[in-house]
């Protein structure tokens, strides 16, 4: 099983199209330093592949992705669909992108597509267009396909809503159970794992905390990927960006107390960050804070990277 690596930053990209902090104006003045929104390509079988998470910059990731181009017939894609990890704007916009399909695949939790239905009405939008084909994600590892060597499960981590959906009702009660909202799966950690070879990938661009059962995941696990959105808890503060800690906004720092650093240099694991802010030092090569994360043997997933289970 092969996974790409389409995109490595958090909400906005770096650059983000209205900053001009230092990582975004030496993003602007470096390509080199440029990430899109955190994403990933995972092969489901031979010319079989699913997006986790689907980003505003998807059009572009998939460009940039051979083993995503369509062919050789002109209409026929080996994009399979979406599996998402949330229903942030971020996460899930790039969806509205693949409306030229016959039939969308969504695998996603069950408040993650009612939040998708009921906040963000997609299917009302994308119906006049697209077939929308919903399946469920639960922490059951199930194939994807009878014939696909890729399982998927959901390891649940926070209980964080979109800021669009948090005053949404539960569904009817007429409603079909798996529509009903399931607070402990409002953001999930993915486990990949290739039935074949039996190893596996631990995905979680969005981590508010660090429960018993993504602990256990990571320590089963071959690669973990996981939340670099902030290097401390401050950092939102110091950015002169926004008013509420790294942890108030759902995102688990990388250093000081509680960090996550330290709980990744204990794994066995290759374990790398992705989803950086755009404020985040790790945006600057030569920032001394990557020195840090080399001496615990941690790495910075790099946008385009490939990674073979």
């Amino acid at each position: 099983m092969r996974v790409r690596v389409l995109g490595t930053a958090a909400g906005g990209g770096v650059p983000q199209w209205n900053c001009a902090c230092p990582g975004c104006s030496g993003a602007r003045a470096h390509p080199g330093w440029r990430r899109r929104h955190a994403s990933l390509a995972v092969q489901a079988a031979e010319g079989r592949w699913y997006l986790v998470n689907a980003t505003p910059d998807l059009g572009e990731q998939v460009e940039d992705c051979p083993e995503l181009h369509p062919g050789p017939e002109p209409r026929r894609t080996p994009l399979a669909g979406v599996i998402l990890t949330d229903a942030e704007l971020d996460h899930t916009l790039g969806i509205a992108r693949l409306r030229e399909a016959d039939g969308i695949e969504i695998v996603a939790t069950a408040p993650v597509r009612h939040a998708l239905l009921t906040g963000l009405h997609l299917g009302e939008v994308l119906t006049p267009y697209a077939r929308l084909d919903w399946r469920p994600l639960d922490p059951g590892d199930r194939p994807l396909a009878e014939d696909s060597p890729l399982a998927v499960g959901a390891v649940p981590v926070s209980a964080k809503r979109p800021r669009y959906a948090a005053g949404l009702d539960a569904p009817d009660e007429d409603a079909p159970d798996d529509d009903a909202p399931d607070e402990d799966a409002w953001v999930v950690a993915l486990r990949l794992t290739d039935r074949t070879s039996g190893r596996s990938l631990l995905y979680a661009p969005a981590l508010a905390a660090w429960p018993d059962a993504f602990q256990r995941a990571a320590e089963s696990a071959d690669h973990v990927i996981v939340d670099g959105t902030f290097w401390s808890d401050d950092d939102p503060l110091t950015s002169g960006f926004g008013s509420r800690t790294a942890t108030a906004m759902g995102h688990l720092p990388i250093d000081g107390p509680g960090g996550t650093a330290r709980r990744l240099a204990a794994l066995e694991a290759r374990t790398l960050y992705t989803h950086l802010n755009n404020t985040n030092p790790l945006n600057d090569p030569a920032a001394p804070q990557h020195t840090v994360l080399r001496e615990l043997g941690v790495e910075v997933a790099a946008d385009g990277m490939v990674i073979d289970l």
